[in-house]
């Protein structure tokens, strides 16, 4: 069987490396797409994924949005003609899901949050909605996935792709820049290994501003910066969802606060950082899982997934600024890895079960 996956963000990159293992043990073969969002194409061709690049962000527009997702359609939709797969998957990628659709191509489409609007798209046109077993029923009734093309699985999706990640031999040096360049100095490239780094390690993933779901603007994230620039002892690498992004923080030049100028390896990044600073949701459930401490100052409706974590007390919900300001930072002690490999191959078996129904 011929597999399409489409690769709509970074996350997915990781999410489906072991997946494609087993389904190549199986005698699948896969093929891939991929969109020009965030660091998606360079994660996917560092892992040495063959992907095909489709399409871009549709950006902060509503309106501009639903276009873009139609001519992505379009334009995957033209490329499984000419590949021909014989099942389509993807981590709700909205417009891999109508593509496969309007070929009639069987599709599974994976997702564990429940207040993302386009999930009308993907959970109405798919032919099987895979979901952790915590994801909320009403939310699937409202989505209008039918219970015979819903099935669950026992965990979280970064258990899928962390519970048997080891980090590299030697790994833990990167490569970045200061957020506070010199005036009219070139900007400048710092060498640090993470497990000799002596300050307290922070990796921060400012708010998804672009998303459908985080539609204004988080308070918190400027005050989180503010805190660190008052600490000699901590030093922060900033993860930018864009360029634009990217040149917003250059141009606030906060104190002790760094940018990769490679594209990281966000697991290596997140087992080896002393605390994790999310405004979204993956890296901090990828911190949860290999004992890393997390806190969220996401500003959307928490999902099911996220309270899971937080009542578990593997992740921090930061909701005011005094909240922010009582913040600890400290060099980590080891926490305890949340370890699942039978899921891997549960999920490979929900996925390739499914049928055009």
């Amino acid at each position: 069987m011929k597999i399409w996956i489409d690769l709509s963000n970074s996350p997915h990159v990781l999410f489906f490396r072991p997946l494609v293992r087993v389904f190549r043990a199986r005698g699948h073969e896969v093929t891939f797409t991929a969109r020009d969002f965030a660091q998606t194409l360079p994660l996917a061709r560092k892992f040495g994924l063959e992907v095909t690049a489709i399409g871009r962000h549709g950006g902060a527009n509503r309106v501009v949005k639903v276009f873009n997702i139609l001519n992505r359609a379009v334009e995957l939709k033209n490329f499984a003609l000419r590949n021909r797969p014989d099942l389509a998957v993807s981590h709700n990628s909205y417009a891999h899901a109508l593509a496969a659709w309007r070929l009639g191509l069987p599709s599974a489409t994976l997702m564990d949050y429940e207040f993302q609007p386009a999930n009308h798209i993907s959970f109405r046109l798919a032919d099987r909605v895979i979901v952790p077993r915590v994801f909320p029923e009403e939310a699937l009734r409202r989505f209008h996935a039918a219970p015979e093309r819903t099935f669950r699985f026992d965990g979280l999706k970064e258990e899928i792709y962390l519970s048997e990640f080891e980090p590299a031999p030697g790994g833990g040096e990167i490569v970045i820049e200061p957020c506070e360049p010199r005036i009219g100095a070139p900007a400048e490239r710092v060498s640090i290994h993470l497990d000799r780094e002596p300050r307290t390690v922070v990796v921060l993933r400012p708010p998804p501003t672009m998303a459908a779901y985080h539609r204004f603007d988080n308070p918190l994230f400027p005050r989180v910066l503010d805190r660190i620039a008052q600490c000699k002892h901590v030093m922060a690498i900033l993860l930018p969802r864009t360029e634009a992004q990217a040149d917003d923080y250059r141009s606030m030049s906060p104190e002790r606060v760094f940018l990769p100028l490679d594209a990281l390896d966000g697991p290596e990044l997140m087992l080896r950082a002393d605390l994790v600073i999310s405004a979204g949701g993956t890296m901090n459930r990828e911190a949860a899982v290999l004992g890393t401490p997390a806190a969220t100052i996401f500003r959307g409706e928490i999902g099911a997934v996220d309270r899971w974590l937080i009542e578990q007390g593997k992740v921090k919900a930061l909701e005011s600024d005094v909240e922010v300001d009582a913040l600890e930072f400290r060099k980590k002690t080891p926490g305890q890895r949340m370890r699942q490999p039978a899921l891997v191959e549960q999920v490979a078996d929900l996925i390739l079960a499914t049928k055009r129904g």
